[in-house]
């Protein structure tokens, strides 16, 4: 039962950061435009996606969680290759929001500094991360 509860407390908690990603990338946009937003914008996305694959599953490690988003961003980006998701955002706003539009190499750099970001958020909040050792 204790692990039901912790796995529940963990859904919640990535549920949370999800919407606060949202949010925060909303803002950026709101607030700020040009580059910053749009590299702001990648890095959240990949937040993001680190946050859905904690949700999914809960026990992952900080570690795998930050590469599987790393991949599935860069993943999409490189999908961008084939023109299907610029096809599809023409005809679905959720698509061009989940697979945007056109290929731009620093997309992949700003991925992994969004799946370093929320690696760095999900270690800090991991239950004994204080007692923790680094390496």
């Amino acid at each position: 039962m204790t692990d039901l509860r912790g796995s529940l407390r963990v859904r919640a908690v990535a549920v949370v950061a999800a919407v606060l990603t949202v949010a925060a990338g909303l803002g950026v946009r709101a607030v700020a435009g040009g580059e910053f937003a749009k590299c702001a914008g990648d890095a959240l996305y990949t937040v993001l996606v680190h946050t859905l694959v904690v949700l999914v599953a809960p026990r992952v490690r900080p570690a795998r969680a930050a590469v599987v988003a790393a991949a599935l961003s860069w993943a999409v980006e490189l999908f961008q290759l084939t023109g299907v998701p610029d096809d599809l955002g023409r005809r679905s706003t959720l698509a061009r929001l989940v697979l945007g539009s056109t290929f731009n190499p620093p997309d992949l750099f700003w991925y992994l500094v969004g799946a370093a970001l929320a690696w760095a958020v999900h270690r800090a909040l991991r239950p004994g991360a204080a007692a923790a050792p680094v390496c």
